[in-house]
């Protein structure tokens, strides 16, 4: 013990437990170094091994499932191309239909399946076109037609207390239309010496060709076909005063002159003859003609009834309702149901097959060759209740 009065002996331990203590925690830190540095070591092996067997897979022709989707087209479209200028089909025998997007089928068939990208041109100027098809309702099926079940009357309801006797309802009637699907064909020639012209664009001029061709045919049976080997179009069904419909038949509202609007009172008419329940979807179908006579007509305060679309694209607006311009739609004339207004999602279905078929035909007009195109499509009015038409008759 010194003059202080401390023990050296233990004054002298505190500072060695410090030290045990560092000496035992960086012992610990390094440690724990190692094992991290261990685990990210494995861990960039394992990432390496899997490097190399995606490889593997991908050299053994095993893509992933999204790469190989969007391959697929790409030997389907060569093949299309080798047929459609030389008449070479071996690139479509070589093609395996299951587990492709596109299956091919045999000359014996009726031709070829084009390829997607032309596909989807034709499809996308019948779309734009102006054409009932695109404010109709539009099915794919697979079947050679398509069936369309209908409520014609509304299903019963009544009130009831808790204790008393609970009186039967009505129960709904439905009515089956039954679409049939008929033969669209174009058939489009080309000369062979166009064809072997590496620099001609054979695919997107056959799908123009074709898509022009569809549209116009399609547009004028959505409106006026028979529905004998081809869509029947709304026009065709009969028609009686609205005040006098029934189901089956489209209800009109006469514009109160003979071949001519007695006043603008008559849009007005047409628009509240439809049910509130399609309004609110429902656009007016005319033709160019007609729409000229249309957007002069003003209200008892000189407003246009007709107003131009804002935006580029955009359609023009009858009453605050888009307009379609059909040329098929009939002229004003006496008589004449030149004016559609209706929901034609609701009240027109167009059931088609989603292939498109092309044969090649070197021999029938030489030195030309055509190309048969083919694709199945029906139409018809799937609810009566939908579609009101304007009659240009003083009743």
């Amino acid at each position: 013990m010194d003059a202080t009065g401390t023990n050296r002996a233990d004054g002298e331990g505190a500072p060695d437990a410090q030290g045990e203590m560092k000496a035992a925690l960086a012992e610990f830190v390094g440690e724990l170094k190692g094992f991290r540095q261990g685990i990210e070591t494995k861990m960039q092996q394992h990432e390496e091994r899997m490097t190399m067997l995606d490889r593997k897979t991908m050299i053994a022709g095993r893509r992933p499932a999204l790469a190989a989707a969007a391959e697929v087209e790409v030997p389907h479209a060569k093949a299309f191309a080798a047929y459609v200028r030389s008449g070479d089909d071996e690139g479509f025998r070589g093609l395996e239909p299951e587990g492709k997007a596109m299956s091919t089928a045999v000359a014996g068939d009726g031709g070829f399946l084009v390829d997607r990208q032309t596909s989807e041109t034709i499809r996308a100027v019948l779309y734009s076109s102006a054409s009932i098809r695109s404010v109709a309702n539009v099915v794919n099926v697979e079947a050679t037609s398509f069936d369309v079940l209908v409520d014609t009357t509304d299903m019963g309801a009544g009130w009831g207390s808790e204790t008393g006797p609970q009186a039967e309802t009505g129960t709904p009637v439905f009515d089956r239309i039954v679409i049939p699907l008929h033969e669209l064909n174009a058939m489009p020639k080309a000369s062979q010496r166009l064809l072997d012209d590496a620099a001609f664009d054979m695919e997107g001029w056959l799908a123009n060709r074709i898509a022009d061709k569809f549209a116009r045919a399609e547009a004028e049976a959505f409106v006026k076909g028979n529905g004998a080997d081809k869509p029947k179009g709304f026009l065709a069904h009969p028609n009686v005063a609205n005040a006098s419909w029934a189901w089956g038949k489209l209800g009109y509202v006469p514009s109160g002159a003979n071949g001519s609007f007695a006043s603008a009172d008559a849009i007005v008419d047409l628009v509240y003859a439809l049910g509130a329940r399609y309004r609110a979807n429902a656009t007016f179908v005319m033709n160019s003609k007609t729409a000229g006579v249309v957007r002069k007509l003003k209200d008892a305060d000189g407003r246009f009834l007709w107003s131009d679309g804002l935006a580029a694209g955009e359609p023009a607006r009858l009453m605050g309702y888009g307009v379609l311009i059909a040329e098929d739609m009939p002229d004003i004339a006496g008589g004449a149901l030149a004016i559609a207004f209706g929901d034609f999602r609701a009240g027109y279905t167009v059931a088609e097959r989603p292939d498109l078929r092309i044969l090649r035909d070197p021999f029938s007009a030489k030195p030309h060759v055509l190309f048969y195109a083919t694709k199945r499509v029906g139409g018809d009015v799937s609810d009566f209740a939908a579609i009101k038409l304007m009659k240009f008759s003083a009743s």
